[in-house]
């Protein structure tokens, strides 16, 4: 099809520290305004109240979103401040909003009404007048001015933590000798100072020293130094677990973790604390089996390399020895596998799954006309053609490699939601992919490592669900589905990246670009899936299980302490007499996540279940790929997901997938 231009312009990148700051007080004036007239009204109604707030914050998401998302890319760091404190400020007036018993008796005025509308327009109704019982409008005046305090206070905690995160600078130097076995395009890229190597802390730093680094004391010092690069967070996180238990006391509730859980798909800590233990029950047996099985390839290496024996098993021998392990039993080479990923052809190869699965088009803006915040980004218009017609579906950005300041992990940024604006006109979503992969070098290009294709594919899944959801409102547009459900779409499509025929039209080797990735090596891949899934697992179990842990407490846990027994305790893995501090760099817990880590495990539940069921028999089956698309992404958080998992499976959804694909059984 002839290429047409959206009917929607992109965003605009240019914005200066003053602007952010002058845009945001404009946001919040206007905000403040309209909630002072729905207030007052003598006649509430919903379209004088309910409809006219959704109009305004419809429009207002998309400006809070991008105001506050420079703190993540930009490369001045006055303008990374500035958005830092628009957000600080819109999170401070949301807490204001919430708590205003003149706005919650004009929603809940309405609600009593129960108004003919919309199943969508009465599920937005139902969720506002929740919002303000959950924010305690039915306690006394003196409590809620205590609530509203505890509120901001929790609020500007979160914001310095992710400030603190996000502007962390720190590195270790290491000589030459102490990075024998790193790769040597990748020590290339580290800067040299007085003679040594300049290890950051970003992700295509360390994970090759964690992976390669034969030296047990780099390994050692290279796990240490990350885990407490952040200090000055690990007191604001234990303050943070403090006033979300005094706040969910205040509201009557018991913990934070049963204030959270109210409001998703798992409804209480006890089904969450089941469902976890229950899980780390099953996987225990297979960790101890795998620990030992690497202690011995531990004591073999240690042995040929003429160094001292050590009984222990220590996380960070992790990564090396998964790595040693996948690379003799299974031949499975990261580097060499790494040759076949070119990030360019990848990502167009990706992108051509999508578009047979889900009937789409993805058009790169290029020269004059792109509209972006730094040279590395890549810009697309979005489109989709099974009706037989063009139609723009949205705006989707990629910025893929790591820069001073910039977001340090992984992650989709819904820009701008979509919606139908008050004159009955379909408004478009803009979202972005903001990644870390590593730079292209003098001799080669960027390569992606197998498990780069699969979280690059994963975060591509999220922003997928943003461009292909059509809602009327903002507030359940794509992403905006319960918490614990959020991740399953994307660990969905992880498996894609699992199926021989899709994994070889995904490679192309870097340098002879026709050449794919052999099948044998393809089969060692596949294989090699789910070699110490026992051990991948219960890590992830620690960390779900200490965010539980501190979320169901009063808030005196000794969260030091905690951190580091339950990581032995649960992951199986020593820390010889190390002391960690990785709580301090746990970003979810303050960043939305804070009793809800344990989705990634729950949430993989519905992505098996779903896969196995619609796709393993033909990952490519375009009609499955359509009704997939519009029974599941299509209607965001607008319906009850588990509604639209029977819609979609025909049944009531099960585990059965899940265990049988890590091998643990019922």
């Amino acid at each position: 099809m002839v290429y047409k231009t959206p009917p929607q312009a992109p965003p605009t990148w240019t914005l200066t520290p003053e602007q952010i700051t002058s845009e945001m007080e404009t946001v919040l004036a206007e905000a403040k305004k309209l909630e002072d007239e729905v207030s007052a009204l003598p006649e509430p109604s919903f379209n004088s109240v309910i409809k006219a707030l959704a109009d305004a914050s419809n429009v207002r998401y998309g400006l809070v979103n991008q105001l506050t998302f420079y703190q993540h890319i930009s490369a001045d760091k006055e303008v990374r401040n500035s958005s830092s404190k628009a957000e600080e400020a819109f999170r401070d007036f949301d807490i204001e909003s919430s708590m205003r018993e003149d706005l919650f008796k004009a929603v809940n005025a309405v609600y009593k009404q129960t108004p003919d509308v919309d199943p969508e327009s009465k599920r937005l109704l139902e969720k506002l007048n929740l919002d303000f019982v959950r924010n305690g409008l039915a306690l006394p005046v003196e409590t809620r001015d205590e609530l509203k305090a505890l509120q901001k206070k929790l609020s500007n905690l979160e914001v310095q933590y992710n400030k603190n995160l996000g502007e962390e600078t720190g590195f270790i130097l290491f000589t030459a000798e102490e990075l024998e076995g790193v790769p040597a395009d990748v020590v290339a890229q580290f800067a040299e100072v007085e003679g040594k190597y300049k290890m950051t802390f970003k992700y295509p730093d360390l994970f090759p020293v964690m992976k390669y680094a034969k030296n047990p004391d780099t390994r050692r010092r290279a796990f240490v130094g990350d885990q407490n690069k952040v200090m000055e967070n690990t007191e604001l996180l234990i303050q943070a677990i403090k006033l979300r238990a005094d706040i969910a006391h205040l509201l009557g509730y018991k913990t934070h973790s049963a204030y959270v859980l109210e409001d998703r798909m798992a409804k209480s800590p006890e089904i969450v604390m089941t469902f976890l233990n229950d899980l780390r029950e099953k996987l225990s047996i297979a960790g101890k089996t795998e620990i030992a099985k690497l202690l011995e390839l531990k004591q073999a290496d240690e042995k040929a390399l003429g160094l001292p024996e050590d009984s222990s098993f220590n996380v960070w021998d992790y990564r090396y020895f998964d790595r040693l392990l996948l690379e003799k039993e299974y031949e499975v080479d990261d580097q060499k596998i790494s040759e076949y990923f070119p990030m360019q052809s990848t990502i167009e190869k990706m992108l051509k799954i999508f578009e047979v699965l889900f009937a789409l088009e993805f058009h790169e803006v290029t020269g004059a006309d792109r509209s972006v915040w730094h040279e590395d980004c890549k810009q697309f218009a979005v489109w989709k053609n099974d009706t037989g017609t063009q139609e723009f579906v949205g705006w989707l950005y990629f910025d893929l490699h790591p820069r001073e300041g910039k977001y340090g992990h992984a992650a989709n940024f819904n820009l701008s939601p979509g919606y139908t604006d008050k004159d009955g006109k379909r408004v478009y979503p803009v979202t972005a992919l903001v990644c870390n992969f590593s730079k292209p070098s003098a001799s080669k290009p960027s390569l992606l490592k197998h498990d780069e294709v699969v979280t690059f594919f994963h975060e591509l899944g999220h922003g997928i669900h943003d461009l292909v959801s059509v809602t009327k409102y903002a507030r359940f547009h794509g992403t905006n589905v319960a918490r614990d459900f959020v991740e399953a779409p994307s660990q969905m499509l992880e498996y894609w990246c699992w199926q021989p025929k899709e994994l070889k039209g995904l490679s192309s080797h870097y340098e002879e670009p026709s050449k794919t990735i052999d099948d044998d090596l393809i089969d060692k891949i596949v294989k090699s899936k789910h070699v110490n899934g026992g051990l991948f697992n219960l890590r992830q179990l620690h960390f779900a299980l200490f965010d539980m842990t501190l979320h169901t407490s009063d808030g005196n846990i000794d969260v030091t302490e905690t951190w580091n027994s339950m990581r032995q305790e649960i992951a199986l893995m020593q820390q010889a007499n190390e002391t960690t501090y990785g709580f301090g760099s746990f970003g979810h817990l303050m960043g939305g996540y804070d009793s809800g880590y344990y989705g990634y495990l729950w949430s993989q539940v519905f992505a098996a279940d779903i896969f196995y069921t619609e796709f393993l028999a033909d990952p490519m089956n375009t009609t499955n790929g359509l009704r997939y698309r519009d029974t599941i992404l299509k209607p965001g958080g607008s319906r009850e997901e588990l509604d639209n998992l029977k819609q979609l499976l025909g049944r009531e959804p099960n585990n059965v997938a899940f265990l049988s694909e890590l091998g643990v059984g019922k």
